[in-house]
């Protein structure tokens, strides 16, 4: 948000620099961001904060100084045509000391040109020969220093300033009219020199993203008064009664709505002083009656709507007969109904989004955009002024449905209290009246059904040491909480605050406590607490095996090449559904739906944590020729015993690429394929001291046909390896020079895997005898899986045969239609001897006859 200091000031005694004050705001929770000066003096060199600190690196340094001596009010008395140029006007100007001949080209000056002397003189900011400016001709903020030159054959030496020129917004296309009270003569840097803080409002201090709530920190920070502004009205007109009625249908989603009315208006620009503020705060001026609604919201926190009031008669008058007044209702939006807002878009409407509406139809989307049917325009006369408070909830979930982000719509978003709204109506009223010349209807018509609770808690000296380390009587404590408007009173010691009722982040019980500690430490000033030790006992050490185990987990991954990735866990059916093959029917569970998606893509829980990786592989594909990822993550189902959804861990191995990095050194350049990922499943598993694993063929819908396997332990599965079904690459955009490539994943129950990690297992000694390392080919039925085979020579070479591997399959006539040979390299070792010749052969001959027995083997010579 950005402050106008000139405007804090209304409502603060400010004596500390411009530079300290940012460090205290800062130090507080309003993080000064930058600090633009508009015609005051720019600071030189280092700026110490109260704490001796130095204002932030961080903080930006901007602006432009108006010399006093050269940039002044000045007063047009008189316009006249430039002798040799139709788009140039020449100007008698009085600058305090004597009168000037200006030549200007600002449009604004034409309505005036040859009119001979004005009735009553046009107060600008005139600079003089030698004056530093901002180009006002020239793109973004270019000095340039004024000197004497000929146009037209008519000297020029000074001007009368834009607005552009002096810093204060881009508006170049005419001088600034300043209002009639401008005293000539008067350095512009005193009359309306300024410095703007572009305050970064974090979400705990929502409350402060208006002038009066930046003044009332300043205020406790500094220990000055705070001058809480009028809300009176010089109300002239008859009562408001019976002329606007209102209806409340939900009042958890409209606590409060209030109205007031001014007739006669005469819309115009706002006082310049008023166009001024709006603009350094980022805000266009309008006319006279929107600018209060933005100026109040600025300056109090109070979004404001004004209607055409004449257009709202009319409408119920037709609806309802001609005796009719306006009933404004308020209520969510019903099937189909549509709303044309001010920025000229038809909205479709949801269900949810509460409106505005009058008997004829919606008027307003409640909390965030008026609607275009009642929008005061040069002809309005009468307004209906509205002011309200919005669940917060309901305003974002507007916002994001129609992405309709909008300053109001900032506030109501935040927390706005119900309390606020009549202020605002009030005080938009006066300005209206004093802006406009309207008369104010007597009253207010204010429906106020759910006044929320303003919380009350107590704390004590003894909280605060032992929550913030600092000790504090309870009168300083009290002191602290009164300067932020909280209603104080002290009993028995304790500190007793009830929450001021323009505060909606209070909480109540122990967040409430918690909520008051930090308004302390925050006005006490952060970094005036000392460093101080612990001094409670350290909560007893309980240890969490099961995250032990996945970071166990993760740094065995790491170990064996693969890269961690943390993808979404919001997604959408879409994204969901790319991971199956065409045909696949859908999944009968159903999704987690997110009440309030940050994207419209990403509206539901993910159910698969493979489908988020392969997206990852999806983005990088183009930029690396080799991919190894793993993610550990939890995907979510709904429940059915409960609201909130089962949270399953998963594991996902996704290889893809080369098999070797690229190396200096000749490396293997050839596609992993399905045993790489085996081996790192392998080498997973083996690592976490898993046995009795099993691999057997199976089918699923995200993998290739015949190159899929499931992984059993112990006989219950716990995962899927394979390669990626052809069509479901498909799905994804990968490049075309991989379409040869496979896609190899490997997806596990992360929670049954890590279940059965045993607590201990058994460590051998390296055995000193060496080992007798002997090949053997076997040949067997097509059908018979290898693991069948290696389960035999295990089982007959019992204790002695220390390791079998297969290394080699062979299909051929030679060893006939149906069969296959399957090549092992058997390790023999005993832990007590060397073995000699016979014993292994012994043992060869036994493992032969066991596998001819068992599986109907062969020795294949």
């Amino acid at each position: 948000m950005k402050a106008p200091l000139s405007w804090i000031k209304k409502f603060v005694d400010i004596s500390i620099p411009i530079e300290e004050l940012a460090h205290l705001m800062t130090m507080a929770g309003l993080e000064v961001e930058e600090i633009n000066y508009v015609g005051l003096p720019l600071p030189q060199g280092k700026i110490e904060g109260r704490s001796g600190g130095h204002l932030r690196p961080e903080t930006k340094i901007s602006g432009i100084e108006w010399d006093p001596e050269k940039i002044v009010v000045g007063a047009i008395l008189e316009v006249m045509p430039h002798p040799n140029a139709d788009r140039l006007v020449l100007c008698r100007l009085e600058d305090g000391q004597r009168e000037h001949i200006v030549l200007t080209g600002a449009p604004n000056l034409f309505p005036y040109k040859g009119v001979g002397s004005l009735e009553k003189p046009l107060m600008v900011a005139y600079a003089r020969e030698g004056a530093t400016l901002y180009d006002g001709h020239k793109v973004g903020q270019e000095l340039m220093t004024l000197k004497r030159a000929k146009i037209r054959g008519v000297e020029s030496y000074s001007m009368a300033c834009s607005e552009k020129e002096l810093g204060i917004s881009d508006e170049h296309e005419g001088i600034i009219f300043l209002d009639d009270d401008a005293p000539v003569g008067m350095p512009l840097t005193d009359y309306m020199g300024d410095a703007v803080f572009d305050i970064a409002i974090t979400p705990n201090i929502a409350r402060d993203a208006n002038i009066l709530g930046i003044a009332r920190e300043i205020a406790a920070l500094t220990q000055q008064t705070l001058r809480e502004p009028s809300y009176d009205i010089l109300a002239e007109g008859p009562s408001i009664g019976g002329m606007v009625t209102i209806e409340i249908t939900e009042p958890e989603l409209n606590p409060r709505f209030v109205l007031g009315l001014i007739r006669d208006v005469e819309i115009g620009p706002s006082p310049y002083q008023v166009q001024r503020l709006l603009r350094l705060s980022g805000v266009r001026p309008i006319n006279n009656i929107v600018d209060v609604t933005n100026f109040t919201m600025l300056e109090i926190g109070e979004p404001l709507h004004a209607f055409d009031y004449d257009v709202l008669l009319s409408r119920a008058r037709n609806t309802n007969g001609a005796e009719a007044f306006p009933h404004i209702i308020t209520r969510p939006a019903q099937a189909g109904e549509r709303l044309v807002t001010l920025d000229d878009v038809e909205r479709k409407l949801d269900d949810f989004t509460v409106l505005v509406c009058d008997q004829s139809g919606p008027l307003a989307l409640a909390g965030v955009m008026g609607g275009a049917v009642s929008e005061v325009s040069d002809t309005t006369r009468n307004v209906l002024l509205e002011g309200a408070a919005w669940n917060m909830i309901n305003t974002r979930r507007t916002v994001m449905a129609q992405n309709l982000p909008s300053e109001a719509a900032y506030r109501f978003s935040r927390g706005v209290h119900p309390a606020t709204a009549e202020r605002g109506v009030r005080r938009g009223l006066e300005y209206m009246r004093q802006w406009s010349g309207g008369v104010v209807y007597q009253g207010l018509e204010d429906n106020y059904p759910l006044p929320p609770d303003d919380p009350t808690m107590q704390i004590t000296p003894d909280d605060v040491e032992r929550w913030l380390g600092i000790q504090l009587t309870s009168e300083e404590i009290a002191n602290i909480l009164r300067r932020l408007d909280f209603a104080v009173e002290i009993l028995d010691g304790a500190v007793r605050a009830t929450a001021p009722n323009h505060r909606l982040d209070i909480g109540v019980g122990v967040t409430g406590v918690a909520d008051l500690m930090e308004e302390i430490a925050r006005i006490y000033g952060y970094d005036n607490i000392p460093e101080t030790r612990l001094a409670d006992e350290l909560p007893p050490q309980v240890g969490n095996p099961a995250m032990d185990q996945e970071e166990r987990l993760r740094d065995l991954l790491v170990n064996l090449g693969l890269q961690e990735v943390i993808t979404y866990r919001m997604t959408s059916p879409e994204r969901e559904a790319r991971r199956l093959a065409p045909g696949t029917p859908p999944s009968d569970k159903p999704f987690v739906q997110i009440a309030n998606p940050i994207v419209s893509d990403r509206n539901i829980m993910r159910q698969s944590l493979l489908a988020s990786v392969l997206e990852v592989v999806e983005r990088n594909a183009r930029l690396r020729d080799r991919m190894a990822f793993f993610e550990i993550s939890p995907v979510y189902l709904a429940s059915e015993e409960g609201s909130l959804p089962d949270e399953l861990q998963r594991l996902v191995i996704v290889l893809t690429g080369r098999r070797d990095l690229t190396a200096w050194q000749t490396a293997d350049d050839s596609p992993m394929d399905f045993y790489d990922l085996k081996g790192v499943v392998d080498a997973m598993l083996a690592g976490l001291y898993l046995e009795d694993v099993r691999y057997e063929p199976t089918q699923h819908p995200s993998f290739h046909p015949g190159k899929c396997a499931r992984v059993l332990l112990g006989g219950n599965q716990v995962g899927i390896v394979g390669e990626l079904h052809p069509q479901v690459r498909e799905n994804y955009d990968l490049p075309s020079s991989s379409a040869e490539t496979p896609l190899l994943a490997a997806d596990f129950d992360l929670e049954a895997l890590l279940a059965a990690i045993p607590e201990r297992f058994d460590v051998q000694a390296v055995p000193p005898f060496p080992p007798v390392l002997e090949d053997l080919a076997v040949v067997v039925d097509e059908s018979l899986p290898a693991e069948s085979v290696a389960e035999v020579l295990h089982k007959a070479g019992g204790k002695t045969v220390v390791d079998v591997r297969l290394f080699d399959v062979y299909r051929g006539q030679q060893i006939g239609s149906a069969k296959k040979s399957l090549a092992y390299s058997l390790t023999y070792q005993a832990p007590d001897r060397t073995l000699t010749d016979k014993e292994v052969a012994k043992i060869r001959q036994h493992i032969v006859r066991q596998l001819e027995r068992d599986l109907g083997a062969k020795l294949r010579s």
